[in-house]
């Protein structure tokens, strides 16, 4: 059976505040630790109007403590923004008080356009090129190594998983050399994601943490009773996307009829592209596009996201998928 997780960027739709959007990711990490999803992931992002999860070690900390089995995780800390001691700190922080249940997927893109990235890594002057060996001084604080001359406290000892993430074929380079699970981005940056499951396939090296590959493939799903509710629903999200692209963030906005129909070939191209490992659907197409991904690309994990205006609606989105790969 292919494990199945949830990513939950905790949305804030139009006319809501980040504190319901923090109750809402709790109850939908309630949810899916009922419906026997693997692990719940946040990921860090700033400046964005729409996305509540900027402190990401607190949402986790938040969520954990709403959840009693479910893993709980940064899908991804962004660390070139931090120095990978504060990370030890913090995710030893997590374990000590959930222990057994964090996991730390690590990126090293900023997660901001530049005028926020140098706001947050003001004096640090971070790029992404010391990622390599950041990672590898963070492993050493976990592991309580001597040689760094500084204990992590909290964080020495810490049962904390690391995954490398990525949307290019250096992270799946690094994966494979460091021996670490490696989380690929094909929910909006698919256009690499063959080339890098098999890099990091072909050229993985066992280690102490893993004897094999564990590739985990990020994938959209925007489930309903119909297909055309489902249609419906999706088109919330790709709003957001297209905002996005077009360099205007914004709120969550709510689903309109009819939405693909009059955004213009441009608009539609691009969509096309970034949603392309998606499922948009009914029970029934749902799980059939479900099956052909997993077929396909051999995925250990798949990380199911989506974002949907009405909470209920994507609680049930989340009933349909888990459904779907139960059924598998």
């Amino acid at each position: 059976m292919t494990a199945y997780s949830l990513l939950d960027l905790v949305p804030i739709v139009q006319g809501g505040t980040a504190a319901q959007a923090f109750a809402n990711a709790a109850d939908l990490a309630r949810h899916a630790e009922d419906l026997g999803f693997s692990r719940y992931w946040t990921a860090e992002h700033h400046g964005m109007e729409g996305i509540a999860s900027a402190a990401t070690a607190v949402v986790i900390g938040h969520v954990a403590q709403a959840t009693s089995r479910i893993r709980v995780g940064a899908g991804g800390i962004m660390l070139p923004n931090h120095s990978p001691l504060q990370v030890a700190e913090q995710f030893g922080t997590l374990d000590a008080l959930f222990p057994g249940r964090i996991d730390l997927g690590l990126g090293r893109a900023p997660g901001s356009d530049q005028r926020v990235s140098r706001a947050i890594r003001r004096g640090m002057g971070g790029n992404g090129e010391e990622f390599p060996q950041d990672v590898l001084e963070l492993q050493g604080y976990f592991a309580d190594d001597p040689k760094l001359g500084i204990r992590a406290t909290p964080g020495a000892g810490a049962d904390v998983k690391i995954w490398i993430l990525g949307s290019s074929l250096f992270g799946a380079q690094l994966a494979a050399m460091l021996g670490l699970p490696y989380a690929f981005a094909s929910h909006f940056a698919p256009g690499l994601m063959d080339e890098a499951a098999d890099t990091y396939r072909r050229n993985f090296r066992p280690s102490s943490t893993l004897d094999k590959p564990h590739l985990m493939l990020g994938f959209n799903v925007f489930a309903a009773d119909t297909d055309e509710e489902a249609e419906y629903l999706a088109t919330s999200q790709q709003q957001a996307f297209v905002a996005i692209r077009t360099g205007k963030g914004i709120q969550l906005p709510p689903p309109v009829r009819g939405y693909r129909e009059n955004l213009g070939a441009q608009g539609n191209a691009m969509l096309d592209q970034v949603l392309s490992a998606s499922a948009i659907g009914g029970p029934e197409k749902v799980a059939g596009e479900l099956a052909a991904f997993i077929a396909r690309t051999g995925a250990d994990e798949l990380m199911l996201t989506s974002a949907m205006f009405d909470h209920q609606a994507r609680r049930r989105s989340l009933e349909i998928a888990a459904q779907a790969m139960r059924a598998l």
